[in-house]
Protein backbone atom coordinates (compact mmCIF):
# COMPACT_ATOMS: atom_id res chain seq x y z
CA UNK A 1 0.00 0.00 0.00
CA UNK A 2 1.54 3.46 -0.84
CA UNK A 3 2.12 5.99 1.61
CA UNK A 4 -0.30 8.61 -0.09
CA UNK A 5 -2.92 5.91 0.93
CA UNK A 6 -4.90 7.35 4.34
CA UNK A 7 -4.56 5.17 7.25
CA UNK A 8 -8.77 4.54 7.54
CA UNK A 9 -8.14 2.38 3.62
CA UNK A 10 -4.87 0.70 4.94
CA UNK A 11 -7.43 -0.62 8.26
CA UNK A 12 -10.63 -2.06 6.01
CA UNK A 13 -10.76 -3.13 2.91
CA UNK A 14 -14.86 -1.88 2.30
CA UNK A 15 -16.37 1.77 2.68
CA UNK A 16 -19.89 0.59 2.68
CA UNK A 17 -22.04 -2.12 2.84
CA UNK A 18 -26.12 -1.69 1.40
CA UNK A 19 -28.60 -4.33 3.17
CA UNK A 20 -32.18 -4.62 1.14
CA UNK A 21 -34.75 -6.11 2.01
CA UNK A 22 -38.82 -6.11 1.37
CA UNK A 23 -41.32 -8.41 2.74
CA UNK A 24 -39.94 -10.36 5.62
CA UNK A 25 -36.90 -7.80 5.94
CA UNK A 26 -37.97 -7.07 9.44
CA UNK A 27 -37.39 -11.01 11.06
CA UNK A 28 -34.81 -11.14 8.74
CA UNK A 29 -32.89 -8.15 9.71
CA UNK A 30 -33.58 -8.73 13.85
CA UNK A 31 -31.56 -11.76 13.07
CA UNK A 32 -28.53 -10.75 11.07
CA UNK A 33 -28.00 -7.25 12.01
CA UNK A 34 -27.73 -8.33 16.38
CA UNK A 35 -24.70 -10.46 14.71
CA UNK A 36 -22.58 -7.82 13.80
CA UNK A 37 -20.16 -6.59 16.58
CA UNK A 38 -19.80 -3.01 18.07
CA UNK A 39 -16.89 -2.38 16.04
CA UNK A 40 -17.88 -3.66 12.63
CA UNK A 41 -15.96 -1.38 10.50
CA UNK A 42 -18.26 -0.53 7.67
CA UNK A 43 -21.04 1.62 8.05
CA UNK A 44 -24.19 0.47 7.06
CA UNK A 45 -27.22 1.60 4.81
CA UNK A 46 -30.23 -0.10 5.47
CA UNK A 47 -33.06 -0.11 2.56
CA UNK A 48 -36.50 -1.64 4.20
CA UNK A 49 -39.35 -1.64 2.10
CA UNK A 50 -41.97 -0.02 4.42
CA UNK A 51 -44.82 2.96 5.38
CA UNK A 52 -43.44 5.83 7.10
CA UNK A 53 -45.79 5.52 9.69
CA UNK A 54 -43.34 2.74 11.32
CA UNK A 55 -40.18 5.11 10.35
CA UNK A 56 -39.34 5.59 14.21
CA UNK A 57 -40.76 2.87 15.38
CA UNK A 58 -38.23 0.42 13.53
CA UNK A 59 -35.14 2.93 13.90
CA UNK A 60 -36.08 2.83 17.54
CA UNK A 61 -36.17 -1.55 17.90
CA UNK A 62 -32.81 -1.78 15.42
CA UNK A 63 -31.08 0.26 18.55
CA UNK A 64 -32.62 -1.92 21.39
CA UNK A 65 -31.24 -5.04 19.39
CA UNK A 66 -27.91 -3.95 17.68
CA UNK A 67 -24.76 -3.42 19.12
CA UNK A 68 -24.18 -1.11 16.11
CA UNK A 69 -25.73 2.36 16.70
CA UNK A 70 -28.77 2.47 13.95
CA UNK A 71 -30.21 6.10 13.36
CA UNK A 72 -33.06 7.29 10.19
CA UNK A 73 -30.84 9.22 7.19
CA UNK A 74 -31.54 12.51 6.73
CA UNK A 75 -30.43 14.27 3.52
CA UNK A 76 -27.00 14.95 3.57
CA UNK A 77 -26.07 12.80 6.14
CA UNK A 78 -22.10 11.18 5.74
CA UNK A 79 -22.04 7.72 4.07
CA UNK A 80 -18.79 7.04 6.53
CA UNK A 81 -20.98 7.92 9.66
CA UNK A 82 -20.48 4.79 11.58
CA UNK A 83 -23.26 2.41 12.69
CA UNK A 84 -26.25 1.39 10.58
CA UNK A 85 -28.23 4.26 8.72
CA UNK A 86 -31.24 3.26 7.95
CA UNK A 87 -33.40 4.74 4.79
CA UNK A 88 -36.58 6.70 5.35
CA UNK A 89 -39.36 5.03 4.24
CA UNK A 90 -40.27 5.56 0.51
CA UNK A 91 -36.81 6.99 -0.18
CA UNK A 92 -33.70 5.58 -2.10
CA UNK A 93 -30.16 7.88 -2.03
CA UNK A 94 -27.48 8.65 -4.11
CA UNK A 95 -24.01 9.69 -3.16
CA UNK A 96 -23.12 12.70 -3.98
CA UNK A 97 -19.03 13.72 -4.48
CA UNK A 98 -18.85 14.27 -1.05
CA UNK A 99 -19.37 11.33 0.20
CA UNK A 100 -23.25 12.60 1.51
CA UNK A 101 -26.15 10.87 0.56
CA UNK A 102 -28.96 12.67 -1.47
CA UNK A 103 -32.38 11.54 -0.42
CA UNK A 104 -34.88 10.72 -2.95
CA UNK A 105 -38.31 10.35 -2.40
CA UNK A 106 -40.07 7.85 -4.32
CA UNK A 107 -43.55 5.89 -4.87
CA UNK A 108 -42.62 2.55 -6.46
CA UNK A 109 -40.65 -0.35 -4.96
CA UNK A 110 -37.85 0.05 -6.41
CA UNK A 111 -35.65 2.10 -3.87
CA UNK A 112 -32.78 -0.13 -3.67
CA UNK A 113 -31.76 -0.14 -7.07
CA UNK A 114 -30.38 3.16 -7.19
CA UNK A 115 -28.76 3.13 -4.12
CA UNK A 116 -26.60 0.11 -4.55
CA UNK A 117 -26.00 1.88 -8.24
CA UNK A 118 -24.93 5.29 -6.76
CA UNK A 119 -22.97 3.58 -4.60
CA UNK A 120 -20.91 1.11 -7.01
CA UNK A 121 -20.14 4.60 -8.91
CA UNK A 122 -18.63 6.24 -5.58
CA UNK A 123 -16.96 3.35 -4.39
CA UNK A 124 -16.22 0.68 -6.55
CA UNK A 125 -14.44 -2.57 -5.26
CA UNK A 126 -14.81 -1.11 -1.83
CA UNK A 127 -18.30 -1.66 -1.73
CA UNK A 128 -20.71 -4.94 -0.38
CA UNK A 129 -24.69 -5.16 -0.82
CA UNK A 130 -26.48 -7.87 0.54
CA UNK A 131 -30.09 -8.99 -0.91
CA UNK A 132 -32.81 -10.50 1.69
CA UNK A 133 -36.05 -11.31 1.90
CA UNK A 134 -38.28 -9.52 -0.70
CA UNK A 135 -41.33 -9.67 -3.36
CA UNK A 136 -40.23 -8.19 -7.08
CA UNK A 137 -36.59 -7.75 -8.12
CA UNK A 138 -35.69 -4.62 -5.98
CA UNK A 139 -31.66 -4.83 -6.14
CA UNK A 140 -31.22 -6.65 -8.92
CA UNK A 141 -30.24 -3.98 -11.43
CA UNK A 142 -28.06 -2.37 -8.53
CA UNK A 143 -26.39 -5.90 -8.01
CA UNK A 144 -25.14 -5.81 -11.94
CA UNK A 145 -23.94 -2.41 -11.40
CA UNK A 146 -22.20 -3.27 -8.10
CA UNK A 147 -20.31 -5.94 -10.31
CA UNK A 148 -19.41 -3.84 -13.26
CA UNK A 149 -17.42 -1.66 -10.77
CA UNK A 150 -15.69 -4.33 -8.59
CA UNK A 151 -17.72 -4.90 -5.93
CA UNK A 152 -19.45 -7.72 -3.88
CA UNK A 153 -23.28 -9.10 -3.16
CA UNK A 154 -24.27 -11.65 -0.79
CA UNK A 155 -27.62 -12.78 -1.48
CA UNK A 156 -29.97 -14.53 1.05
CA UNK A 157 -30.26 -18.18 -0.02
CA UNK A 158 -33.86 -17.81 -1.60
CA UNK A 159 -35.20 -20.71 0.61
CA UNK A 160 -34.94 -19.69 3.29
CA UNK A 161 -36.04 -16.33 2.61
CA UNK A 162 -39.90 -15.40 3.59
CA UNK A 163 -40.55 -13.99 0.19
CA UNK A 164 -37.65 -15.75 -2.23
CA UNK A 165 -38.03 -12.95 -5.56
CA UNK A 166 -35.84 -10.12 -4.66
CA UNK A 167 -33.04 -13.18 -4.04
CA UNK A 168 -34.05 -15.11 -7.13
CA UNK A 169 -34.01 -11.87 -9.23
CA UNK A 170 -30.24 -10.99 -7.97
CA UNK A 171 -29.64 -14.69 -8.69
CA UNK A 172 -30.19 -14.59 -12.00
CA UNK A 173 -28.20 -11.74 -12.66
CA UNK A 174 -24.99 -13.99 -12.33
CA UNK A 175 -23.34 -11.05 -10.58
CA UNK A 176 -23.86 -12.95 -7.17
CA UNK A 177 -20.63 -13.13 -4.97
CA UNK A 178 -22.04 -15.91 -2.42
CA UNK A 179 -25.42 -17.03 -1.63
CA UNK A 180 -25.94 -18.55 1.99
CA UNK A 181 -28.77 -18.89 4.48
CA UNK A 182 -29.71 -15.92 6.59
CA UNK A 183 -27.78 -17.32 9.28
CA UNK A 184 -24.24 -17.10 7.70
CA UNK A 185 -24.49 -13.77 6.55
CA UNK A 186 -23.33 -12.23 9.20
CA UNK A 187 -20.38 -14.28 9.88
CA UNK A 188 -19.31 -14.09 5.92
CA UNK A 189 -19.93 -9.75 6.72
CA UNK A 190 -17.51 -10.23 9.69
CA UNK A 191 -15.25 -12.15 7.66
CA UNK A 192 -15.16 -9.87 4.63
CA UNK A 193 -14.67 -6.89 6.18
CA UNK A 194 -12.63 -7.58 9.69
CA UNK A 195 -10.44 -10.97 8.60
CA UNK A 196 -7.02 -10.13 7.18
CA UNK A 197 -6.62 -11.42 3.31
CA UNK A 198 -10.31 -12.58 3.50
CA UNK A 199 -11.93 -10.02 0.87
CA UNK A 200 -9.48 -10.97 -1.59
CA UNK A 201 -9.99 -15.14 -0.92
CA UNK A 202 -13.09 -14.01 -1.37
CA UNK A 203 -13.23 -12.89 -4.35
CA UNK A 204 -15.71 -14.34 -7.16
CA UNK A 205 -15.95 -13.45 -10.83
CA UNK A 206 -18.65 -13.01 -12.65
CA UNK A 207 -20.95 -15.99 -14.22
CA UNK A 208 -19.78 -16.60 -17.55
CA UNK A 209 -23.60 -15.83 -18.67
CA UNK A 210 -23.85 -12.66 -16.30
CA UNK A 211 -26.20 -10.20 -17.76
CA UNK A 212 -23.55 -7.37 -17.11
CA UNK A 213 -25.85 -4.06 -18.58
CA UNK A 214 -27.17 -2.36 -16.19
Amino acid sequence: MSAGVPRRERRRPFDVVVVAASLGGPSALSQLLPELPADFPAPILLIQHRTPAIDGQFAATLRQRCQLPARLVEDGDRVDTPGIGVLPARHTGAVDPAGRIRLRHRDDFRLADPLIASVAVRYGARAISVVLTGRLDDGASGVRVLKCHGGRTIVQDPSTAAAPGMPLAALATGCVDLVMPLHRIGHALIALTMAPGAAELLRVPPSPWANLAA
